[in-house]
């Protein structure tokens, strides 16, 4: 079902028509149509879907379209909706809402201790575990049998986001967690201390919330249990949102790493004054450091004049420089985002970039040596020059590209700040710096 046939379906007022074909839609699909509807085509819409259905599509939803509808829906229609979103999900909206749209969803919220939650939730750091847990789990006593366990599941599951881990809590304190499969596998009148499993993987509510996200992924996690500062649980992180996590910090990466500020707008749901305020710094900061390379390549003037022939080469050199260090602090980057590399191995990764780039830059000396000798008269002395300052550029500039990132990341800054174009500018001026000094010894000029 396409945005065509929704709309075809709205002129001829098919609606019992358009509901049934909705419903065999995932919510996901039903967000991003609705996102290329008009205003009020999106209000229809959105009314024709059921109640569970509508509440998962709204999560969905890119902060605009999400606005528009608050302001369209009357207070009945949202209580509706809050009341069936997952907390984490409405803690999620509610981040991302202007200030008068969030009063206007408390407002919707009429129980008193589901709004509690939401402000508790609310109340922790951005990028914190606390920020993007549910406080809706299974809970279970270690005294329970299995076939009370299982009743309570019956009973409770149909409100809580995941039941295929129940944890076990004494007094509050997590203990233990068993499984659905090992609650259907064990008898019914086995004590549920008998079945769980006491080694606990968990996180606390102000652990770094993209460490929980790697967690996750580390150990195949459906979700991880997080508690307080007294061991006391207040709720988990599912792989959903763990999910989503990974995601937004790659996209911060990627991001930084090409010198544009993190926004978590869509490029088209971004104002043209927002993309130039992100994107301007950088191209600033870059274009006045810029500026030294240009001071050193006056330096070198006289050298110039002597020999016309040497600027010719030095596009060439900065941008095999320039790419050698980008494709180093890449995979650094990339092995930091993985925790495959740590700081503590900083030799033994120079190491190896160092053995990388003595063979990639003699493979180029010797590729470039060849096409010199052949374009400019036989010249072995200037084949031979750049052939040397070649190895020696990318050398250097594996070794930037590998330990700047390295740096960065021991000072608690995030190692993509020290990508392609940071490093870049750093190389175009150290590669003019080797360059004329091999090239004036090797010239006596």
């Amino acid at each position: 079902m396409d945005t065509i046939m929704i709309v075809e379906l709205l002129e001829q007022r098919a609606y019992h028509e358009l509901k049934e074909q909705l419903g065999t839609i995932y919510p996901v699909d039903v967000a991003a149509l609705l996102e290329e509807l008009d205003v009020k085509q999106m209000i229809v819409v959105f009314r024709l879907l059921m109640k569970e259905e509508a509440a998962e599509t709204f999560s969905y939803m890119n902060s605009d379209v999400r606005e528009h509808l608050i302001n369209a829906l009357t207070d009945s229609e949202l209580e509706e909706v809050m009341e069936e979103m997952y907390i984490d999900d409405t803690v999620d909206v509610l981040e991302e809402m202007p200030a008068n749209v969030v009063d206007r969803l408390l407002m919707a919220v009429t129980d008193t201790g589901l709004r509690m939650k939401i402000n508790t939730l609310l109340q922790y750091p951005e990028d914190s575990a606390g920020s993007i847990m549910n406080v809706d789990y299974i809970g279970l006593r270690k005294e329970m049998t299995v076939a009370e366990a299982i009743l309570k599941i019956r009973q409770v599951g149909i409100n809580k986001e995941t039941i295929y881990t129940c944890y076990v809590t004494d007094k509050r304190k997590l203990i233990g967690h068993v499984d659905v499969k090992a609650l259907l596998t064990s008898s019914d009148t086995r004590k549920i201390a008998d079945i769980m499993e006491t080694n606990l993987l968990y996180a606390h509510t102000y652990d770094d919330k993209e460490e929980v996200a790697n967690m996750i992924h580390k150990y195949g996690l459906i979700a991880i249990p997080i508690v307080d500062k007294e061991m006391c649980m207040v709720g988990i992180v599912t792989v959903d949102d763990a999910m989503i996590v990974m995601q937004e910090e790659a996209t911060e990466d990627m991001s930084r790493m090409a010198g544009v500020a993190p926004n978590e707008e869509s490029y088209f749901g971004t104002s043209v004054f927002q993309h130039v305020r992100n994107r301007s710094p950088w191209l600033l900061f870059l274009m006045l450091s810029a500026t030294v390379t240009g001071v050193i390549l006056a330096y070198y003037e006289n050298s110039m004049l002597k020999m016309p022939l040497l600027i010719a080469f030095v596009p060439m050199l900065m941008g095999t420089g320039g790419n050698c260090g980008s494709q180093s602090s890449t995979l650094i980057i990339r092995g930091l985002a993985l925790n495959e590399i740590e700081f503590k191995q900083v030799l033994r990764v120079i190491w190896k970039e160092i053995r990388v780039a003595v063979v990639v830059g003699l493979f180029l000396a010797f590729v470039n040596g060849v096409r010199i000798y052949l374009m400019y008269d036989q010249n072995i002395l200037m084949a031979l020059s750049i052939g040397i300052t070649m190895v020696a550029v990318v050398c250097l500039a594996k070794m930037i590209g590998a330990t700047l990132p390295l740096v960065a990341y021991k000072c608690g800054l995030d190692p993509a700040l020290m990508a392609a174009p940071l490093i870049t500018t750093i190389l175009d001026t150290s590669t003019i710096i080797v360059y004329f000094t091999i090239v004036k010894f090797a010239f006596k000029i």
